[in-house]
This record gives C-alpha cells, sequence and structure tokens, in this order.
C-alpha cells in the first residue's frame, strides 16, 4: 500500500498505526510531533486505534513556541 507522508509517497507492506508509523519513519522528536490525518488532527490518546489506509495522507506538523525579543 502506498501513503503519503510529509508530501512524500512511503510503501508500506501492511496498514501500521499512527505509533508504528512515527516510529517506522523515525520521526524526530515524536513525542511533540502533533499528526494531521486525510486533513484531521489525530488526538494523541488515539495513535496506538488509528490505523493508516492504502492512499491516506499523513503530516508530521511541530509547532514551535517563540517570543519576543526586546
Amino acid at each position: 500500500m502506498v501513503i503519503k507522508v510529509n508530501g512524500e509517497n512511503l510503501n508500506l507492506e501492511k496498514s501500521l498505526n499512527i505509533a508504528e508509523l512515527l516510529m517506522a519513519v523515525k520521526a524526530a522528536q515524536p513525542e511533540y510531533v502533533t499528526v494531521q490525518l486525510n486533513g484531521e488532527f489525530v488526538e494523541r490518546d488515539d495513535f496506538p486505534k488509528v490505523f493508516v489506509n492504502d492512499g491516506d495522507e499523513i503530516e508530521f506538523l511541530y509547532f514551535m513556541g517563540g517570543g519576543q525579543r526586546d
């Protein structure tokens, strides 16, 4: 099956849940990643329960805080 991760095609032999996918792609800082599946945000508690399917589009998003310097 083929899914798209951050705009790149990824071939998978079987369906993985989001937690497994994060490990499979060696996502940087998985404890801080926000996941969007087909345009919908996935709750962190649901990562082990939500599986990807052929043709899905996944985005790994990292929100960085910052501030103004005076």
